[in-house]
């Protein structure tokens, strides 16, 4: 009696526990969109047409603001309350994907924002640097590490940071800056839910 009462208990777990596994976004569901958060920002993400993903940002200390990344990963539009900015791109940029480790791409843009000339173009670089998982919560993600640096006309540098970039969901989960130093720090995203509306 006790066996079959324990062997009971054990399947409500182990079904609770598959249960819970589902709730987890994958390259499947992640195409009806999904929401990223941490404490300060929900973000909710949606595939759009010509390889865009449509990011809505809402934050705790800030006007919302909207992104389109191609791919998930390189953005060419944002829009909010301070104004709004494009990249537009001077070649193919689906040649990028899909992403392989040891992948090395340069792509030349042009900045554009509201009531400014541009002053130069800016050059992206991508390199595919290796993998590794990334946890959400309760869901783990394999991620590539793609670091990005942006200079602009001069070679000077903008920007630069690894992403850590999930191709099932086509996004970026976190962002490692100064990697490989003692400033070393990674700023991401902790759960990760399907969008419902």
């Amino acid at each position: 009696m006790k066996t079959a009462a324990l062997h009971g208990v054990l399947a409500i777990v182990l079904s609770a526990g598959d249960a819970h596994a589902a709730q987890c976004v994958d390259a499947k569901s992640a195409k009806e969109g999904f929401v990223l958060e941490r404490p300060g920002i929900h973000s909710e993400f949606r595939p759009a047409a010509g390889g865009m993903i449509s990011v809505a940002n809402k934050y705790e200390s800030q006007s919302p603001q909207t992104q389109f990344l191609f791919g998930g990963l390189i953005e060419v539009f944002r829009d909010s309350k301070t104004g709004q900015m494009a990249m537009i791109p001077l070649s193919d940029m689906r040649k990028l994907f899909p992403l392989q480790t040891g992948a090395k791409s340069k792509t030349l843009f042009v900045r554009l924002a509201s009531n400014k000339q541009p002053k130069g173009t800016e050059t992206v670089a991508i390199a595919v640097q290796g993998k590794e998982t990334f946890r959400l919560g309760d869901c783990k993600y394999n991620v590539l590490n793609v670091k990005q640096t942006i200079t602009n006309e001069a070679g000077e540098t903008l920007d630069e940071y690894t992403a850590l970039y999930a191709p099932d969901l086509q996004a970026v989960l976190a962002k490692r800056y100064d990697q490989g130093t003692k400033a070393e720090s990674v700023v991401g995203y902790e759960t990760i839910k399907a969008l419902t509306e």
